[in-house]
């Protein structure tokens, strides 16, 4: 089981409730974020990434050099890097931090107009997408490679650093999301663990099936297709208090429409779409899954955040574990202090260990 943490690297102060201060995206805030990971027992943190933010990779370097074990979960997305560079990049960070290095491939739609990107439907984009994956798995383990693709090309290619081949991980994890169906083709064909946004159990039992068939419906040729939930988790002390704080925050968000909780704004993709058609199903689905965070501007993995006591969201998590998940990303705000209030009370719940008194 993996378990990571969310940076979001935001240039605008305040994202999704975070306590909005001069300096919020400094090194230095960025820095205390990324040990308090590290002590508090998170394998490292996906960086929140889009055009109009600060460079992803460049401060998941900064981040991996100022720290021992932490893992960058760093967003790549083709046609604003090209692959042969991508793959060069991430496979030289990953060799100087000895592996620690971790990718996640974006395909949707984020201003491709204002960093050069062309024109692509939406076949188009996953189309190129799955030849990026392509290229980057084949530099990263092949020497002389070449590729011939409808989007790239490459003849007589030999990376140097590649990165080090690790027990279970022979190059940097490719993550990858995406619910239409082009996105889940390219999901069981190539990636190594397709990401989920928060959706009911059921709904994510069929979409791991549909996934593992589909996996064999391409050819995938690569170890099974994992799976992981990146999600909000609200956890206070009591189920009362956590209920009582959820609720005053979706308060305020519909005074404020919203603003700075949704990331995913423009074109509404399929997944986006599926979290926020669960509002007519009830505010709360399954045990403790809040769907009304949506309804008042919340998106992405805002768009629906699991609620309750650490004893009970531990428990929402096994489930969806008990289904075949194995990576989780969480998060709440403010961050820094949630980081270390959910690794103090809900990490050990996850790993069946004692819960350590608080100070």
């Amino acid at each position: 089981m993996d378990y990571l943490w969310y940076i979001p690297n935001q240039s605008v102060a305040g994202h999704r409730g975070d306590t909005a201060e001069p300096g919020h995206n400094s090194l230095g805030t960025l820095v205390a974020q990324a040990e308090a990971i590290e002590r508090h027992g998170w394998k490292g943190a996906l960086l929140g990434a889009g055009w109009g933010r600060p460079d992803t990779f460049t401060v998941a370097a900064a981040l991996a050099a100022r720290t021992t074990s932490f893992e960058p979960l760093i967003a790549i997305r083709p046609g604003f890097w090209p692959p042969a560079l991508a793959a060069s990049a991430l496979a030289t960070l990953d060799d100087l931090t000895g592996g620690r290095v971790r990718v996640n491939i974006v395909s949707g739609i984020d201003d491709p107009a204002a960093y050069g990107d062309g024109a692509f439907d939406k076949a188009g984009r996953y189309e190129r997408t799955r030849e990026f994956m392509q290229i980057l798995r084949r530099l990263w383990t092949e020497d002389d490679v070449r590729f011939e693709g409808k989007h790239y090309q490459l003849s007589g290619s030999t990376l140097r650093p590649r990165p080090p081949s690790l027990p279970g991980r022979p190059h940097p994890t490719l993550y990858f999301g995406g619910a239409s169906d082009a996105a889940e083709r390219v999901a069981a064909a190539e990636a190594d663990v397709q990401l989920f946004w928060g959706e009911p159990l059921a709904d994510i039992a069929e979409r791991i099936a549909r996934l593992k068939r589909l996996s064999g419906e391409v050819g995938r040729r690569h170890a099974p297709l994992r799976f992981g939930l990146r999600i909000t988790t609200l956890v206070r002390e009591t189920s009362a208090q956590a209920w009582r704080d959820a609720e005053a925050k979706v308060a305020r968000m519909a005074e404020t429409a919203g603003a700075g909780w949704h990331d995913h704004k423009g074109e509404v993709a399929v997944g986006q779409q599926r979290l926020l058609d669960l509002q007519a199903r009830g505010d709360v689905l399954d045990t403790n899954l809040y769907t009304a965070p949506g309804r008042f501007g919340g998106g992405g993995a805002g768009t629906t955040w699991l609620v309750g006591s650490a004893e009970e969201v531990a428990a929402s998590l096994r489930r969806y574990r008990d289904l075949g998940i194995s990576t989780f990303i969480l998060s709440d705000t403010p961050y820094l202090r949630e980081i270390e209030r959910q690794g103090r009370t809900l990490l050990p719940l996850l790993r069946d260990e004692p819960v350590p008194p608080t100070r």
